[in-house]
């Protein structure tokens, strides 16, 4: 598969064109930044004596609310994500690191410095900020926290008996490779934004503020986003040239994402009300080979044309699909919800292209992103029916892998990643 590359997705009709900062590009890992972001706070923003409209630069998201901002929250244009090991085994260690994680977490996506700033404090001690995103907009940042099965393993921190039912370790599935290097891990977070820059700060700064209490045991950087949480809007092409996501979950239906998203009360872990469950995975597209695949066999494989992304026998993206139409095989075709009993996730996968393998073929693919009520509901029998039979596994490998549960979101200040966990 790619990233059960379901269906549906893209950014508003009426976007505003990107900024200027946005078309510079970031210059170390050679990725062309996108569109600056289209919504958060309208308030004006001051660069160089010019005023500009927030909503133009990459405005602030709310970080406190029910749940956490990240998830429905309408999908930016880049990612970092990081994998945790908690190294302490101190749970008041712990908890304290959590509770500093979210004041920095509350004051970067407000486009704030860590504590004290990146300058003017005391000479003889290092900054409060690493400051590489002095000047920078929020440009949309959030900060999404999850806790992984391992936190829970051996009763590392009392909380043997609070692991959730629905956390439960993936099944290999046929096909995988999964590098250990890139899988697992005991926390982790992922940050979406409008500026690498702003990301890859965020990271750094909750890394340096957990060493000695947490190692980073893998990270990802994402572009070019391959889901989209917001209707109505131009669905993204993934590496392979094909539109991805079409029926993707909006982050505006709130009957589907209390019916397939969010954890509930009646769901067995009341800490976990409000959350949701993580799958990441990453996953290795074999892009030279696909590159030499005659057209009709990638939209056979696919189950829809590469132009105008129409179901087989179809003539708009957007027309329901007739899946007896296409191939046993397609892929749109196993990955959709009347395949699999009405499965859906919601997906905020990224495109990620990493050097290159050592044989001389582009490191690339998608890193697979979905948050669901249930993995057990959600991404392990889509997956299964799509390692079995879906004709796309030929150009496609999974090589990286993890589970986590994301805790609901931070109330307000006395509140802090996780809290409700260790209650």
């Amino acid at each position: 598969m790619t990233e059960p590359l379901t269906e549906e997705n893209g950014e508003p009709a009426g976007s505003p064109a990107p900024s200027r900062r946005a078309l510079l590009g970031w210059g170390g890992a050679g990725l062309a930044l996108g569109a600056a972001a289209a919504g958060g706070t309208v308030a004006a923003v001051r660069s160089g004596g010019d005023a500009e409209p927030a909503a133009d630069t990459g405005a602030a998201v709310p970080f406190h609310g029910a749940h956490q901002a990240g998830i429905a929250t309408p999908v930016q244009d880049r990612l970092h994500f990081a994998a945790f090991d908690v190294t302490t085994k101190d749970r008041a260690e712990l908890i304290a690191l959590l509770k500093e994680w979210t004041r920095a977490a509350e004051r970067m996506t407000a486009g704030r410095t860590v504590g004290e700033g990146a300058y003017g404090g005391p000479a003889e001690a290092p900054p409060d900020d690493t400051g590489e995103a002095l000047g920078l907009r929020p440009s949309r940042l959030t900060l999404t926290f999850g806790v992984g099965p391992s936190l829970f393993a051996e009763d590392r921190f009392g909380l043997a008996d609070r692991r959730p039912e629905a956390l439960v370790d993936l099944p290999k599935f046929p096909g995988d490779n999964l590098d250990a290097s890139r899988s697992g891990g005991d926390l982790c977070v992922q940050a979406c934004a409008d500026d690498p820059q702003v990301a890859v700060h965020a990271i750094r700064n909750l890394a340096r503020i957990g060493m000695g209490r947490t190692a980073v045991r893998w990270s990802q950087l994402g572009f070019g986003k391959t889901s989209s949480t917001t209707p109505h809007s131009q669905t993204p092409r993934n590496m392979m040239g094909f539109k991805d996501g079409t029926r993707n979950i909006s982050g505006t239906d709130e009957a589907a994402l209390t019916k397939h998203v969010w954890a509930g009360a009646t769901d067995g872990t009341g800490w976990m009300a409000g959350g949701s469950y993580l799958v990441a995975r990453r996953i290795r597209m074999h892009i030279e080979t696909w590159d030499r695949a005659p057209l009709q066999e990638q939209e056979d494989i696919f189950g829809r044309d590469k132009g105008e992304g129409a179901p087989v026998g179809k003539a708009k993206e957007r027309d329901e699909p007739f899946l007896k139409a296409m191939l046993p095989t397609a892929h749109v075709r196993l990955a959709h919800p009347d395949s699999n009993g009405g499965a859906r996730m919601l997906r905020r996968g990224y495109s990620f292209t990493d050097g290159t393998d050592g044989l001389g073929r582009l490191d690339a693919g998608l890193f697979f992103l979905a948050y669901q009520r249930d993995v057990r509901k959600g991404f392990i029998p889509v997956q299964r029916g799509l390692a079995a039979s879906d004709a796309l596994n030929e150009y496609i490998q999974h090589v990286g892998s993890a589970v986590f549960a994301v805790p609901p979101g931070v109330r307000d200040t006395d509140d802090w990643w996780g809290r409700a966990l260790f209650a």
